[in-house]
């Protein structure tokens, strides 16, 4: 069938190919080399992705804890404020009271009137 010749021109296309083949693939990198070092990014990349997911939920706790502090201190000077608002009102109020009863006078606050003025 084949004649030597003929082998021979079948025997030399294939080792061209592989040439061609180990050629190309020492030009652009073997593709199994390729394969395996994308697998180990692919890894280090998700390792980074988690490392930094985890270390942004740690900074907003500690940011939410610190504004969670904030605002408690906050409120408590408030209450603090409008509790010395409040006692300076009553020490106001009684100062009047006696200064009216110094002069014999009578002062006409009912207890409706009181709240209406602790309120406002």
């Amino acid at each position: 069938m084949f004649s030597l010749f003929d082998t021979l021109k079948m025997g030399a296309g294939i080792a061209a190919g592989l040439l061609l083949y180990h050629l190309y693939a020492v030009s652009i990198g073997y593709p199994s080399a390729a394969r395996e070092a994308r697998a180990g990014y692919v890894l280090l990349a998700e390792k980074a992705a988690a490392e930094a997911k985890a270390a942004e939920m740690e900074r907003q706790r500690n940011a939410a804890s610190l504004a969670t502090e904030e605002h408690r201190k906050r409120l408590l000077a408030a209450e603090a404020a409008e509790q010395a608002a409040r006692d300076t009102l009553e020490i106001e109020i009684q100062s009047y009271e006696r200064q009216l009863s110094e002069k014999n006078r009578a002062c006409a606050v009912t207890a409706a009137d009181r709240q209406w003025l602790l309120r406002h």
